[in-house]
């Protein structure tokens, strides 16, 4: 994690990106915090001169799979983890992503053709050990995907506790035939690209997790909802479809729905005051990859709260500029991503340019209607 900057800079020229308005001019910095936003069209001597470029609060990221993607970039490859981790770090910080909620999976097969192993706690504490050293750009935070259809998921969640900055839990169940994969043949479409499976091993494999999710289900949602309680952390819903299912979670004290798979459950989260997040490539590619709601359709019905870039990085800040250009309000859009998540994660530090709060800040210019970052602080510090 950068140090904070002692020394007072001037970021000026820019288009401001406030709460509720854009307005054309900068921000002052001292010891890692925002001391001053001001109004003005002249260049403050010995200011940054960000040349008419948006300036906004630094992207808060709570749900993204990209830490696996450089942990394994093909199948059975193990990549060194360190490398892995910084690699992950400094794309974020490319991206104008200035806290990161890492997500890792807690839960694993041990029988099966399909086996997968445990990784979360080694991986933990690697990272955590970066940050100690200073070797990271950005904040990094841990969201466990506690997965309800595995055969180790309580072990696995016991090695964790209070200290280990884990700031979301979310109630991941990929039991085949509900939630994200309610439509079996997308399923069966997915696995076989993903893991080359035919139908056999599909077949096998699905009645492997039901059996899993018979035998293991119930205790697993149990003790996940109470570690979490224990971690101090978040608890997050995962592919809500219908209305019972978020009643359920709002009973066990979710406060964030990731990824809601239909209109009725978006709706009925609200209802339950519960915030929903959308994965960013679903809104930027028109539509999600396993058939289910479409981002769009929840913007236009007022119920889309948070995004999140989910398996590419450089997606969040595109989609919070095209919300800008669909709402015709670039802070409304910009908000997604910073403040939004910010307060739903509990951290009231970040997430906007107002006197008083860390100095994570993206300077970003519009190329062909895409974002290009062209600067990133983390605590008054550029980091890119």
């Amino acid at each position: 994690m950068a140090e904070k900057s002692t020394g007072r800079q001037i970021l000026a020229n820019a288009k401001v990106v406030l709460l509720d308005e854009v307005i054309h001019g900068g921000v002052a910095i001292e010891d890692g915090k925002i001391t001053e936003v001001f109004s003005r069209a002249d260049l403050p001597s010995g200011a940054i001169d960000c040349q008419g470029d948006y300036l906004c609060a630094g992207l808060v990221e709570l749900h993204t799979d990209n830490l696996e993607r450089h942990m394994s970039p093909r199948p059975s490859v193990d990549w060194p983890h360190a490398a892995a981790i910084m690699a992950h770090d400094a794309e974020f910080a490319g991206a104008g992503i200035t806290t990161v909620f890492d997500a890792m999976r807690v839960g694993s097969l041990t029988s099966g053709k399909s086996k997968y192993k445990k990784y979360a706690r080694q991986m933990a504490n690697e990272i955590l050990d970066l940050r100690e050293r200073e070797a990271l750009r950005i904040s990094h935070y841990f969201h466990l995907r506690a997965e309800i259809c595995s055969e180790t998921m309580v072990e696995e969640m016991a090695e964790f506790g209070p200290e280990d900055r884990i700031g979301i839990v979310s109630l991941m169940d990929h039991t085949p035939g509900q939630r994200q994969f309610a439509d079996l043949r997308q399923m069966r479409i997915y696995m076989q690209g993903k893991y080359a499976m035919n139908d056999d091993a599909v077949d096998e494999h699905f009645e492997h997790l039901r059996s899993i999710k018979a035998k293991f289900g119930d205790e697993n949602e149990t003790a996940a909802v109470a570690y979490a309680r224990s971690y101090g952390s978040v608890i997050a819903s995962h592919d809500d479809t219908t209305r019972d299912q978020v009643i359920q979670s709002a009973k066990h004290g979710v406060r964030l729905a990731e990824f809601p798979t239909t209109t009725e459950a978006a709706r009925v989260c609200h209802e339950q005051e519960i915030l929903v997040m959308m994965g960013a490539p679903n809104l930027l590619r028109g539509g999600s990859h396993s058939g289910n709601v479409a981002a769009s359709a929840l913007v236009e019905a007022g119920l889309l709260d948070i995004m999140s870039s989910d398996y590419a990085p450089s997606s969040l800040l595109m989609s919070a500029t095209r919300l800008g250009e669909m709402t015709g309000n670039m802070a409304k859009g910009i908000k997604t991503v910073t403040y939004a998540p910010a307060q739903a994660a509990g951290l009231d530090d970040r997430g906007e340019i107002a006197l008083g709060a860390r100095a994570d800040l993206t300077r970003f210019t519009l190329v062909d209607a895409f974002p290009q970052t062209r600067g990133v602080w983390v605590q008054g510090n550029r980091v890119a």
